[in-house]
């Protein structure tokens, strides 16, 4: 052994393994390691202290632990010596972490339990750099964070990464939005030079941003498209959408509410009637034949109540509220309709007489596109209800729900391009922080369908990042707002894309400030967390419950965490990591810092 050798081991030794029950030891200290620091070479090493990382030799291969408490014990001198004095010892307990092999890589896991008697040393620097390693030799990697205790520069891998769903959890001004725009904003760029020429079509990301943060200029990336969007005045951005793709069958079921076996049905046979319509060489005069003959079996044939109902249903497709204002109704003989003129409506062709008759004649479709889907839906029930195969209690409902979203939809939606938010960028950040509280909980759900179902028609290869800021917005399981039946669509559509969507390429990121609302389903299915400080015991108690990857002690540290500092597990880190993440610039930071009231002086 050269000199060399021997005073590494002298000055790195700190003890040895005394007792081993499961991947629990209990590692006595020598007396003269219980110094905060030591010297080694000319640098200053940290002790061994609660946290921090051991080597236990066991012949050729390296165990490591992870420190987790150390306690004093007191011991009596040995028997013989002629002393009672008590000798105060230091003892540790660690817990198994993993193992350094004999080619020098280290894998997380127990492989080997060690032996009492076997030496503990500390970790030299480059054991420590090895430990931390996640991204293999060669591959690149994100370089956003350093360890919060050895302060030793982490990267992160960009495949196991970024095609992962990944959880960033934390308390307000934790440092939580922060995180996802450093991730994101080396992400972006990493996934660019990897990709070359074809990272705008091989990979899409879209932001769901509730409060307004991630709009700024340099936020994540200067190549965004930001859709400022706003249902209290016509001054929004609105997203471009093709008309196909908003008259699906599922978004008008989500955006109407409508209900499994009446609502859903009637909705599918509204798009088979208009598709039928527009399949006509003429589908304007083919409309209004249908209108004029509706108005004639509603004037002649119908009892006067049923006639009542189904000119009310007239009046929105016809824009006339006097519609009936020339007729009226004569009860004698058996009742009819009848001009104020004297024209007894006792035939078919005396209906022609009338105003309500020459409005459906001179019929024109209106240009936009949900009044012209609201017409189809009135006139769909009208001839439902004139067969009595439909009633207009069960189904004015669904049509009442889109009368009431056709403005907020006029506000959001631009139809009549044909685009994609796909046009100019693959970044786009929604911005919902204008939007009302029924848009907001309908957009994201609406467009991350929309997005899904598209990418799982495209056979290219290619991601789909999914990011939703705020995610207890949307994925919150105890919303008191709404049906039973509609949160239940809404969350059972976001755990199908986060339980299926990896096969198609589809990758989920949420970040909440309380994981508990979260449904349990879509937080144990991330792969990876970021984990800042959370203090609420519920919100403890998802992670607990729903993160498998974190120990007691980590676990323990999380409502002490400091701002910017995280827990870093899943699946890509063999074992948690407590992480600073590097703090980005001012312009580059999303807009979500707290305001000091120096602020406020001008």
């Amino acid at each position: 052994m050269t000199s060399a050798f021997v005073n590494e081991e002298a000055v790195l030794r700190i003890g040895e393994v005394r007792e081993v029950s499961g991947r629990t030891l209990s590692v006595l200290v020598d007396k003269n390691k219980n110094l905060s620091d030591l010297f080694y070479h000319g640098k200053v090493l940290k002790n061994v202290s609660v946290g921090s990382f051991i080597e236990v030799k066991k012949g050729f291969i390296s165990l490591i632990a992870k420190v987790e408490t150390e306690k004093i014990v007191e011991e009596k001198a040995p028997v013989g010596s002629g002393s009672d004095s008590l000798r105060f010892r230091r003892y540790l307990t660690a817990s198994l972490a993993g193992y350094i092999d004999r080619n020098g890589r280290f894998t997380g896991g127990t492989r080997e339990l060690p032996l009492i008697g076997n030496e503990v040393f500390l970790m030299s620097e480059e054991q420590l750099h090895l430990i931390h390693s996640i991204v293999p030799a060669g591959e690149a990697g994100l370089n956003f964070s350093r360890t919060d205790l050895e302060d030793i520069d982490i990267t992160l891998p960009i495949s196991g990464l970024l095609n992962s769903h990944i959880a960033i959890f934390g308390n307000t001004g934790s440092g939580k939005s922060n995180t996802l725009a450093a991730l994101y904003q080396h992400g972006y760029e990493a996934l660019r030079n990897l990709l070359g020429e074809g990272f705008r079509s091989q990979s899409r990301f879209l932001l769901f941003d509730f409060n307004g943060e991630y709009g700024g200029g340099s936020c994540i990336t200067r190549d965004k498209v930001v859709y400022n969007l706003s249902t209290h005045d016509e001054e929004g951005d609105r997203i471009p959408m093709p008309a196909e793709i908003l008259l699906e069958h599922e978004i008008l079921s989500v955006l109407t509410d409508a209900t499994d076996k009446t609502q859903k049905p009637f909705l599918k046979r509204v798009l088979e009637f208009k598709k039928r319509v527009e399949s006509k060489q003429n589908p304007q005069s083919y409309f209004r034949e249908i209108l004029k003959r509706r108005v004639t079996e509603t004037l002649f044939g119908c009892e006067k109540k049923k006639s009542d109902d189904l000119i009310d249903l007239f009046r929105p497709v016809l824009k006339d509220e006097d519609l009936i204002a020339d007729i009226d109704f004569f009860y004698n003989n058996g009742g009819v309709w009848r001009t104020k003129t004297g024209i007894y409506f006792s035939n078919e062709e005396n209906t022609h007489q009338c105003n309500m008759y020459r409005r459906a004649q001179n019929y024109e479709f209106p240009g936009d596109i949900i009044e012209e889907l609201l017409d189809y839906m009135y006139v769909q029930l009208i001839i439902e209800y004139l067969s009595s195969r439909s009633n207009p209690e069960h189904l004015s409902p669904v049509i009442n729900r889109m009368s009431g979203l056709k403005k907020d939809i006029r506000k959001i939606f631009n139809t009549a391009s044909g685009g994609t938010i796909w046009a100019a960028t693959n970044f786009v950040v929604l911005n919902l922080n204008m939007v009302n509280l029924t848009m907001k909980k309908t957009l994201p759900l609406l467009m991350a369908k929309w997005a899904y179902s598209a990418k799982k028609m495209d056979k290219a290869p290619s991601t789909l990042h999914l990011i939703i800021d705020e995610a207890h917005n949307i994925l919150s399981n105890t919303s008191f707002r709404e049906s039973e039946s509609w949160k239940d669509y809404r969350l059972e559509t976001f755990e199908e894309i986060i339980k299926e969507g990896r096969k198609f390429g589809v990758f989920v990121t949420i970040s909440s400030q309380r994981p508990n609302d979260i449904s349990p389903t879509i937080i144990s299915q991330a792969h990876n967390y970021f984990i800042h400080r959370l203090i609420n015991q519920n919100d403890l108690y998802a992670i607990e419950k729903s993160v498998s990857y974190i120990d007691r002690m980590t676990e323990e540290s999380i409502p002490t965490l400091a701002t910017g500092t995280c827990i870093f597990s899943g699946v890509i880190c063999p074992m948690p990591l407590k992480l600073r993440i590097n703090e980005l610039s001012f312009r580059r930071k999303p807009h979500s810092h707290t305001l000091n009231f120096e602020d406020l002086l001008l």
